[in-house]
């Protein structure tokens, strides 16, 4: 079956920046999206269509197809106690990542300055501005369930966990 709208799609990938590796999913689960919703990179997406399991892909993506331009002056002042992400570390540090809920969703911040209750966060996506390099492997492709469908989202065995 080929990736197309309404597909599920199961891969794995290694993403790289000039040749330096920059994340992979290899030593962890496959990454599943739901083909067509938009819940994925839009050129990724792109370059995944009409693939196949087994199939493997190497796209370079410019930064208007993977997470934008760097915007100069994105930064916010967030309460620390919004910020989730620490982990074992005990503090929170200027360079360090970290995830925050907003109306829009979820978003990666970059740590700028901690003060005692704030902390000055850059709103751009770690990755913005790079090009970068999708090495993808693709395990299997599936036909999305129609439950699947009208929740613009893949459901693991067993539902969504969320009501409707």
């Amino acid at each position: 079956m080929q990736i197309a709208k309404n597909t599920v799609v199961e891969f794995h990938y290694t993403l790289s920046e000039a040749g330096e590796q920059l994340e992979t999913s290899t030593n962890q689960d496959a990454l599943v999206y739901l083909h067509g919703a938009e819940g994925m990179l839009p050129g990724l997406e792109a370059g995944l269509e009409g693939k196949a399991a087994g199939d493997k892909v190497t796209l370079t993506l410019e930064p208007k197809d993977a997470y934008g331009e760097y915007q100069e002056g994105l930064t916010q002042r967030i309460p620390i106690k919004h910020l989730q992400g620490l982990g074992n570390n005990k503090v929170w540090k200027p360079g360090m990542t970290a995830i925050v809920e907003s109306n829009q969703g979820r978003h990666q911040v970059q740590i700028i300055k901690v003060g005692r209750f704030n902390a000055d966060c850059d709103l751009n996506h770690p990755f913005a501005g790079k090009t970068l390099t999708f090495d993808v492997e693709i395990l299997s492709v599936r036909e999305a369930t129609a439950e699947e469908v009208s929740h613009g989202h893949v459901h693991a065995e067993g539902g969504c966990g969320h009501n409707h």
